[in-house]
């Protein structure tokens, strides 16, 4: 018989699948193994992969912090996006071919390689396309499921939770302030 905590996540995990496009048991699993993904800074997770080689793993960070970098809170990778990445792909066979395609494309345009503008580059027609609603080609698809995959794992993280959104908790607000976090 689950908990009413564990209830209470479920409940949460459903309503959530209205808002993310993710399965409802991909939010739910964050509460489960894949917090281990959340830890932060040095802590976020260097062991093996569930999914990923380490070259894939590492040009997938490299991707998160472009898509959500450093400011004056911490980006994807120290939030521990890549890690989270990792094992919602894992658990999900729908997008393990296309994140490993989306990879190697990316792999093959040297984006890793690339600077910051020059990366930016490469993703800002994928981005357009996105705005649009017409994506078609495989680099959208992976673009489209990378980027919802980062703003899903940073966002519910304790540091986009927290630091970014200034989350505090089991406290009662008179207001909430909107959130205007520009777009990545």
């Amino acid at each position: 018989m689950p908990e009413r905590r564990d209830t209470l996540r479920i409940i949460g995990a459903i309503g959530a699948t209205c808002a993310f496009p993710s399965a409802g048991n991909e939010l739910y699993g964050q509460h489960a193994e894949h917090a281990a993904a959340h830890t932060t800074g040095a802590q976020a997770p260097t062991g093996p992969r569930k999914f990923f080689t380490d070259a894939e793993f590492a040009l997938l960070s490299v991707l998160t912090d472009v898509l959500i970098p450093a400011t004056d809170t911490p980006g994807a990778t120290e939030a521990g996006v890549p890690g989270y990445i990792d094992l919602v792909v894992n658990a999900n066979p729908e997008h393990r071919k296309l994140m490993r395609e989306g990879l190697a494309w990316l792999a093959a345009q040297g984006f890793a390689a690339k600077d910051a503008a020059g990366r930016v580059a490469i993703l800002t027609p994928l981005s357009d396309v996105l705005d649009k609603g017409r994506v078609k080609t495989m680099p959208e698809r992976f673009f489209r499921l990378a980027k919802s995959l980062t703003c899903d794992g940073y966002f519910t993280s304790q540091i986009g939770m927290s630091r970014t959104l200034g989350f505090t908790g089991a406290s009662m607000r008179e207001t909430y302030a909107s959130c205007e976090i520009p777009e990545h």
